[in-house]
């Protein structure tokens, strides 16, 4: 994921075009920040919206006995209004996850120009797009939705709006990160592209599924490889093959791409995310990995142990492995330092540990999975816990090795009084976790509901136990919820779009007979299935990765004997090893960015952990019952 700050100082340093005294670039600023302001503003609100309406669906159903039978209705309305406005703020802020591990090693020069060509591809599809969106909203408007009993144009009129003001973001942003040259050259060599294709539908149609290898091959390599943000380059290779080699209405890739964002389960991702960024700024964190770091901070190795427990315990109750890592990176990484622990060793770990804890409830992934699956959510978190441990074992071995001559002698021993007392001082954090396993598995809420409990539980114990809440930073944290998730559900909406084209080409027919002739059965499904994700992992990044592969891929395990939850474990973690490991996996560059380390001083040092991961990884694989033992049959 690139910032705002990096995409504009990479594009501003091939050009002075975008010095404040020009009239244009003042303008686009001025424009940008208004309509982006506006934006964001009511962004905000949707999320503090979603949290009322699900908590008071909650209240009403469990306390009053009485449930609210519109709540889910009007959650899932405002959930595709947060979803594309959120898109929007992703796009005005550079948050769109983009590969641009090929990108940062260019001249900066032509790294200004692949940024400028990135905008232009976005620009494209939306320009190629909105009239569709439009002519949808137009056709959900027929439709009238059965409690609120009004028009589905409500919902369905966020698409084209999204849409919108996503195209009018992008040309603002051109404006004021490219100089002129670099815009002309970046439309028109995008106009030229989108034309030469059209001109060439007639030679498309002879091809047949050779199509396949075009649009979902080349073009998603070459617009990945180049910077273009992936849901874009998703959606244009999904454009294009349906509109040159299909006769499908374009509306219908508009009715597929609401369909990946409207499903109600993913309304767990902006929630989480933000309960995410609650136990931080609440102090709750902190309090966790103070206690157990008086527990085990005087064996050798002890605080890289701690590490590694306050990841598996805060992945528990966060949404984001970005916010995981900021909540216990500032509070371990000083006294390991102190302790001699090398700065690559410490986000080496760190990087691991993001890998190790994908499968821990409520992992975003977990929810994605289940949401295109169909695979119960309750299942996915309750498999999700022994194989993180096993994992998480692999790496302690590591940890052991490296630091079984570490020198002590400087180290405090906690008493049992401060160890009690810090437990004290946790106990209200500590439990959150099973706050929220309690509250699905009794069922008080559901899986998408349960947030709401955790967000006004970790907001009372701030106020009333932590006495740290700082009203200010609520406003920036639902900002930064709303992006993120808009982010997450957009590429999440691309790439269902995607493969629901691969799935209507034959393609999932031609998948599971190559996969089900594979030697070996249901382990060598499982082998190939672990390379496969790994490299997706680094290249798509997770999520994206899912989604697209995640409906083709699951009923062929099924069919081949694999527990379904049992592959969603394998899955997950190969795709984890990927996405954090260098030198492609951008998960490794966030734990950097968040360690203050340069990733140079790392790469040396993560290689042991990575090793490790793939030996547990392939204990699990090799071991179903880590994964379903606890499952109810």
């Amino acid at each position: 994921m690139v910032h705002e700050s990096t995409f504009e100082a990479a594009a501003l340093s091939g050009s002075s075009a975008g010095s404040p005294a020009n009239p244009l670039v003042r303008f686009a600023a001025r424009a940008d920040r208004v309509l982006g302001g506006a934006v964001e503003a009511v962004a905000a609100l949707l999320v503090l919206a979603e949290i009322c309406v699900l908590f008071a669906g909650v209240v009403s159903r469990y306390v009053f006995h009485a449930p609210l039978v519109w709540s889910d209705e009007l959650a899932s309305i405002l959930f595709l209004w947060l979803s594309m406005l959120g898109a929007v703020v992703a796009l005005r802020r550079g948050e769109h996850m983009r590969m641009t591990a090929l990108v940062q090693k260019v001249h900066p020069q032509a790294r200004a120009m692949l940024d400028a060509f990135a905008i232009a591809a976005s620009v494209a599809f939306l320009a190629l797009i909105i009239w569709p969106s439009i002519d949808y909203a137009h056709e959900e408007s027929f439709i009238v939705t059965p409690a609120l009993e009004v028009s589905n144009a409500w919902r369905a009129a966020a698409i084209p709006a999204g849409i919108g003001i996503m195209l009018a973001m992008a040309l603002l942003r051109l404006l004021r990160v490219c100089s002129g040259r670099q815009i002309a050259v970046a439309l028109l060599g995008m106009a030229a592209l989108v034309g030469a294709f059209w001109l060439a539908a007639p030679l498309f149609a002879t091809l047949g599924k050779f199509n396949l290898v075009i649009f979902f091959v080349v073009i998603v390599a070459a617009t990945v490889l180049s910077g273009v943000p992936i849901a874009f380059s998703f959606a244009l290779a999904t454009f294009g093959y349906l509109a040159l080699t299909t006769r499908t209405p374009l509306l219908v890739m508009v009715g597929r791409l609401d369909e990946g964002m409207s499903h109600l389960i993913l309304l767990a991702v902006p929630l989480f995310i933000f309960l995410g960024a609650l136990i931080e700024m609440t102090g709750m964190a902190r309090a966790m990995i103070q206690f157990l770091a008086s527990l085990l901070g005087h064996v050798r190795g002890g605080l890289s142990y701690v590490l590694i427990g306050a990841m598996y315990l805060v992945s528990g109750i966060s949404g984001s492995k970005i916010a995981d890592m900021a909540a216990i990176a500032p509070v371990l990484f000083p006294e390991m330092t102190k302790r001699g622990a090398k700065p690559g060793d410490l986000v080496a770990l760190l990087s691991a540990t993001g890998a190790q804890t994908e499968t821990i409830p409520p992992s975003i992934v977990l929810i994605t999975i289940g949401s295109v699956t169909g695979i119960s959510i309750a299942a996915l978190f309750t498999g999700g816990l022994l194989p993180a441990v096993v994992l998480g074992a692999a790496l302690c071995v590591v940890v052991w090795w490296r630091y079984r001559r570490e020198d002590l002698s400087a180290v405090r021993r906690h008493s049992r009084r401060e160890i009690g007392r810090l437990l004290l001082v946790a106990l209200p954090a500590v439990l959150l976790p099973f706050v929220i396993r309690a509250a699905v598995v009794e069922g008080v809420a559901t899986a998408t509901e349960v947030s709401t409990i955790g967000i006004v539980y970790s907001a009372i114990v701030g106020l009333v136990v932590y006495r740290q809440f700082d009203w200010k930073r609520i406003k920036p944290m639902l900002v930064d919820t709303a992006s993120l998730s808009g982010a997450i559900i957009f590429i999440v909406g691309c790439a269902t779009a995607m493969a629901w084209g691969l799935t209507q080409s034959g393609f999932s027919q031609d998948l599971a007979r190559l996969m089900g002739a594979l030697p070996g059965g249901a382990y060598g499904f499982l082998a190939v299935s672990i390379v496969a994700f790994i490299v997706l992992g680094s290249v798509l990044e997770g999520i994206p990765a899912i989604v697209l592969f995640g409906p083709l891929l699951f009923p062929i395990a099924k069919a081949a004997g694999v527990h379904e939850v049992h592959y969603a474990m394998v899955v997950i973690f190969a795709m984890g090893i990927g996405l954090f490991a260098p030198p492609f996996g951008v998960g490794y560059y966030g734990a950097c960015a968040v360690s203050k380390v340069n990733p140079d001083e790392g790469i040396r040092h993560i290689w042991g952990y990575i090793a490790a991961m793939l030996i547990g990884l392939l204990i699990v694989a090799a071991f179903p019952w880590f994964s379903t033992g606890f499952l109810k049959s």
